[in-house]
């Protein structure tokens, strides 16, 4: 069938392409260069890592994206942590990108995630492009980040109705997702070489990524 697309779980033997593939993908996109192949490499081995909602999305046969989870939490005021998920990184073959291959992705990964009995999804990212999915501010249930603050780009969503009502605190990422820094430039070397650049959409990032979320 032309243009057959398919969504499967990732495996090992995918981990190179999709390595290959999110780096493209995230190149000069918000700083010079990327690390976001670094961060999936790494976070695999962790044991906040959840392969079970590690998916790749192929098309005619050959992989052209992928989307990653780990544990996160909601601390509460009393110090409990209740459980729920972070998705991150997703990643599109740029060639293919505005083909509405990352929103059957993206779609697909909330569904397990929903399957799997997960209460909630936490995420950072560009408003519009998750606002589409029910994605909303945590603001909304009074989550903020470890500072105290809500940032618009942080946002969740609920996985059954009355997941977060009654619930407030602050997000709690997994170290999964803080690798060591030092090893980029090494582990990026066994890549074909790009060239970093300093572009001025990465000053949009930059200011998303800060604002706070004053509705």
């Amino acid at each position: 069938m032309k243009n057959m697309i398919t969504v499967r779980n990732e495996q090992p033997s995918d981990y190179r392409w999709v390595e290959e593939i999110i780096r493209k993908a995230f190149w000069n996109l918000y700083v010079p260069g990327a690390s976001e192949h670094l961060l999936v490499h790494t976070m695999r081995s962790h044991e906040d890592y959840l392969p079970e909602l590690s998916f790749v999305i192929e098309q005619e046969g050959e992989i052209v994206g992928s989307i990653h989870f780990t544990r996160a939490w909601i601390v509460t005021p009393a110090g409990d942590q209740i459980p729920i998920v972070h998705l991150g990184p997703v990643a599109i073959t740029p060639e293919l990108h505005r083909q509405g291959l990352g929103r059957v992705l993206i779609t697909h990964a909330i569904h397990q995630a929903r399957a799997l009995g997960h209460r909630a999804i936490v995420l950072g990212g560009f408003t519009y492009h998750y606002h589409p999915y029910g994605f909303v501010s945590t603001k909304k249930w009074n989550i903020s980040m470890p500072d105290g603050k809500f940032y618009t780009g942080i946002m969740a969503l609920p996985l059954y109705d009355g997941a977060l009502d009654d619930i407030s605190g602050t997000i709690k990422l997994s170290d999964a997702l803080y690798p060591d820094g030092s090893t980029l430039e090494a582990f990026d070397a066994s890549f074909p070489p790009m060239e970093k650049l300093t572009l001025p959409h990465q000053k949009e990032f930059e200011r998303a990524v800060a604002q706070v979320d004053e509705d």
